[in-house]
């Protein structure tokens, strides 16, 4: 049987051949740029998987394709710009997957905001608005400062201005108005307090938390994500409070089956979404995940692609080492040359592996958000502090070398 997959995010493809071969199926990658994949691609013998090059943003066209798929059982839906058509296509075609309307939800930032405002499970004030300096009293009256500016469907921290006084304001309202928005444009209350992620795996309403993931984000006004580390520890209680909450969050969008990365903010008032994603997190979340359970997590997302329940749902709680990674930007736009410092990473303890998300020709054009990562550097700890601790001590002597 073959198992297709539309997309996929930029690390796991591995371990998701690897999750195939084990059940007895292979896996087929439908894919507009093989570049994203280099890393992992390199690493695989080449007949590991078929490959299909096509433009995956015409859904007609990938229909087609799949159809051609001889014994097609499933289609994986991994990634957040690709989760509405591959939906559609696994309705289409007949396969298992999620419900349409709930993925068209949960690509919706404000549609998620105001169903959970209505049913008492977010204190959060939100907005739509038009992207132009016009909209700044509407902002002011409805919302207040400090507040945040987003792409209602936007994703890998693009499309989003937190400000904290009228000049700001009017600044992000006219980066907006020239940005090319996936959604609307959305005005939200400013949640102060660190970000974590809570990482499920979810089948017919049941959820399991399988770990908090920390998020360690840049200095305003640049919205990046620097370092992460899994799974974080919590007070006594603080696990269950945490599933119970976010299993309410998943079971108000629909979201019934299959991953979730789910980004929120401890406030002091308790937690609070930022925002809800149907898939395994991005960056090495995977990668963490699977060392921590002890087994590969791609195997879940091969049962929810075939429509059958996950094992990993029972499995006792992992006991493998915790996790911290560094995602290392690019310090000025330019051409990338290489990184200096990795033929001395093996001298820092925590077996730190580099994971590089650009090639040495790439170009760096966007220097606010996660196009500027060039690679992400992950150790390995005791405990979540520890990990996180050895990566950014390793972290601290790469340096990617940038030429005009």
């Amino acid at each position: 049987m073959t198992i297709a997959a539309l997309e996929l995010l930029t690390f796991g493809l591995g371990g998701l051949v690897r999750a195939a071969g084990n059940a007895g199926h292979r896996l087929c990658l439908l894919t507009r740029d093989r570049t994203v994949y280099r890393h992992e691609l390199a690493r695989l013998p080449a007949d590991a998987l078929d490959i299909v090059d096509i433009d995956t943003l015409d859904t007609a066209a990938c229909t087609a394709a799949l159809r051609g798929v001889p014994d097609l059982g499933g289609l994986i839906n991994a990634t957040d710009t690709f989760g509405v058509p591959a939906a559609d296509i696994a309705a289409a075609l007949g396969l298992p997957g999620p419900d349409p309307a709930a993925v068209r939800l949960v690509r919706d930032k404000h549609r998620v905001r105001t169903l959970l405002s209505e049913r008492g499970l977010s204190r959060v004030r939100a907005v739509r608005v038009a992207p132009d300096p016009s909209a700044a009293p509407e902002v002011l009256r409805d919302i207040g400062l400090p507040a945040v500016l987003k792409d209602t469907a936007g994703t890998s921290s693009r499309g989003v201005w937190p400000v904290r006084d009228v000049p700001a304001l009017h600044a992000a309202l006219t980066a907006a108005s020239r940005t090319p928005l996936k959604g609307d444009l959305l005005a939200e209350t400013f949640l102060a307090g660190p970000v974590y992620s809570a990482e499920t795996l979810s089948w017919e309403g049941h959820t399991r938390l399988l770990g908090v993931c920390s998020r360690q984000m840049s200095p305003e006004p640049a919205v990046r994500e620097e370092a992460a580390a899994f799974p974080v520890a919590l007070p006594a209680g603080g696990h269950a409070r945490i599933e119970t909450w976010v299993g309410a969050l998943l079971a108000a969008v629909g979201h019934d089956r299959g991953f979730a990365h789910v980004e929120f903010v401890l406030t002091g008032e308790g937690p609070e979404l930022v925002e809800i994603n149907r898939r395994i997190g991005g960056a090495l979340v995977g990668e963490a995940l699977s060392r921590r359970l002890g087994s590969n997590v791609q195997e879940a997302e091969i049962d929810t692609a075939l429509g059958r329940r996950p094992p990993l749902l029972d499995e006792a709680p992992g006991s493998g080492p915790a996790s911290g990674f560094v995602l290392l930007y690019a310090p000025r736009a330019g051409t990338l040359a290489g990184w200096s410092g990795l033929d001395g990473l093996d001298t820092f303890p925590g077996a730190p592996r580099w994971y590089p998300t650009m090639a040495p020709g790439d170009r760096v054009e966007h220097l606010t958000d996660q196009r500027a990562c060039t690679g992400i550097l992950l150790t390995e700890g005791v405990t979540a502090e520890l990990a996180l601790h050895r990566a950014l001590s390793a972290a601290g002597s790469v340096h990617p070398v940038v030429e005009p």
